[in-house]
């Protein structure tokens, strides 16, 4: 039996995992997180054998989430479940110490084939990511500006080309404006944007608002 921890700040998505999961024999959810704080106070209550972690999360999320969870978890599978396609999240998903990563567009079998394969001490990644990420390894594929950014700024980027403001970005990640606002200054001064017009017409060239 893989006692599973999702942490999906979307309600809907955990629902429908769960709703999932009643029908594989092999899965339990014992703990459910809706933001990274709650992800290491569920690890400390429960033993988990599989963590199903978002790569955008409100508070602290992404690589520095997962590192969080590998210092004080060291040997607890991670496989990440992210509406990101890009080589470059995954990339940093598996540097900062996650064993798996698995898209929201892939079929439930894949999804539970790679639950599975991760929480059986192997890794998982998708054939499709997997050849992209050779690709930008091997230095074949296109250079993007914003391979640059910290994973906080990507996110503030991604938001903001999504329609949020500072406000809205700030609830959703529970932190400060000042803070919001700084990651913002950061991203357009290494992005070399001279305006939000050039941030969005990047966003939109790159897929960074889907």
């Amino acid at each position: 039996m893989i006692r599973l921890c999702i942490a999906d700040d979307h309600t809907l998505m955990r629902e429908g995992l769960k709703q999932l999961f009643v029908l594989i024999p092999d899965l339990v959810v014992v703990a459910e997180a809706t933001q990274g704080g709650d992800v290491l106070d569920c690890l400390r209550r429960e033993r988990v054998d599989l963590l199903l972690l978002d790569m955008s999360m409100p508070g602290i999320s992404g690589e520095d989430l997962i590192g969080r969870v590998r210092s004080h978890h060291p040997q607890l599978p991670i496989l990440i479940l992210s509406m990101h396609n890009e080589p470059l999240v995954a990339q940093r998903a598996f540097k900062a110490g996650a064993n798996g990563y698995v898209s929201k567009d892939a079929d439930p079998e894949t999804l539970v084939s790679a639950m599975r394969r991760v929480a059986g001490g192997g890794r998982y990644i998708e054939p499709g990511m997997a050849e992209r990420m050779a690709f930008a390894s091997a230095g074949l594929a296109a250079d993007a500006r914003h391979d640059k950014l910290s994973d906080r700024e990507l996110q503030v980027l991604r938001l903001l080309a999504r329609g949020l403001g500072v406000n809205d970005i700030a609830d959703q990640l529970a932190i400060s404006n000042k803070t919001v606002s700084t990651h913002k200054a950061r991203m357009m001064e290494k992005m070399g944007f001279a305006n939000n017009a050039d941030m969005l017409r990047y966003a939109m060239t790159h897929g960074l608002a889907d």
